[in-house]
């Protein structure tokens, strides 16, 4: 773990603590951690995480300006956190900043909205969270937005409509992530034909191995790879396993099937053998999902599926790019695309 530090590309603690303890950050240090959610310090060092993406959530029920100010909350509920363990978290937007957190010992913590209705169609407002250090936003949730499809909602635009190329093309400039979990295939190829940046997919698996509707299609990963993006592996249970998902699609009645790391290494692997090592990630989803598989109960277990890759083969250097980076290569690439220099940072 000395030389992988983990980079997860999404978790739900926000939303967690939204829910179920009116924001607050008590209880997540280092010092008596409550255990409540998936996620707190002391398990985040355990586990290895040098960087997390802490997801800027709200759901779709919450429309409109509505959505914006939910956002808001969100993001300053992310700046309370690192104010409140300023010893083990440190904000972060670009690569040049994760590093300096890593240089002094700390967690780099950056922000990633989660759906795009959280602008309300208002590209003035993305470009407030960009300057409140959003780094990415996933392009839809669950539902489709005025502009975009997304992958479990009935198709209406075919893909991206043009403002929703638009959006890409300001989150270029402002050297945003463009993140393509939640969308659907014909919104992926149109994001990847817009975009002049390497994209993410901070939480999704792979298509071909569970057929599911957030997981990313084998022509995708393709393009991905010519993009020079990276898929950051989810470890939700629907996403890993067709039979999981029948299972609980079903009602979950009759025992529950297994899922388990060598699920999560059968994606990470699939991933690899199409668009090689250097465009394969993790994004666990902690605390933005009730079960885990087993092994990976909470942010703690990010060495159980490097222990199990490592035990395939895989070398040091190749663990060190899947555990962290790639997606730091791909933040760094997408900050040089970016020409609005002023947005966020002093560095450029």
């Amino acid at each position: 773990m000395a030389g992988a530090l983990v980079f997860d590309g999404h978790n739900d603690l926000a939303w967690e603590c939204r829910a179920e303890a009116q924001y607050s950050t008590d209880g997540l240090g280092p010092t008596s951690p409550h255990g409540r959610f998936h996620t707190d310090i002391p398990r985040l060092r355990r586990g290895g995480v040098g960087a997390q993406f802490w997801s800027v959530f709200v759901p779709t029920s919450i429309k409109g300006a509505d959505a914006v100010t939910a956002t808001l909350e969100q993001i300053d509920f992310v700046h309370r956190l690192v104010a409140a363990y300023p010893d083990d978290l440190r904000l972060a937007r670009t690569g040049a900043d994760v590093r300096a957190a890593w240089a002094d010992g700390a967690i780099a913590s950056l922000l990633g909205a989660e759906g795009g209705h959280s602008i309300d169609d208002s590209l003035a407002v993305l470009r407030m969270y960009a300057r409140l250090g959003v780094a990415y936003m996933t392009l839809t949730h669950n539902d489709n937005t005025a502009w975009a499809d997304s992958a479990t909602d009935e198709p209406v635009h075919g893909g991206l409509t043009d403002v929703g190329r638009d959006v890409v093309r300001e989150m270029n400039r402002l050297g945003m992530l463009v993140d393509l979990s939640h969308v659907s295939p014909a919104t992926m190829h149109d994001a990847l034909d817009t975009t002049t940046a390497p994209v993410v997919f901070s939480h999704s698996s792979c298509r071909a191995v569970a057929d599911h509707p957030r997981n990313v299609p084998d022509d995708v990963l393709g393009r991905v790879r010519e993009n020079g993006g990276v898929v950051m592996v989810a470890f939700v249970p629907s996403f890993l396993s067709e039979e999981w998902a029948r299972w609980r699609h079903a009602g979950s009645v009759g025992p529950e099937p297994v899922v388990s790391v060598d699920d999560v290494v059968a994606h990470v692997e699939h991933a690899r053998e199409v668009m090689g090592v250097e465009h394969v990630g993790l994004g666990g989803d902690y605390d933005g999902f009730v079960r885990f598989p087993q092994g990976l109960e909470d942010v703690a277990t990010y060495p159980r599926i490097l222990e199990a890759l490592a035990a395939r083969g895989w070398t040091a250097d190749e663990l060190a790019a899947l555990a962290g980076g790639n997606v730091l290569r791909v933040l760094d690439a997408a900050w040089a695309a970016s020409t609005d220099w002023t947005s966020v940072s002093a560095d450029r």
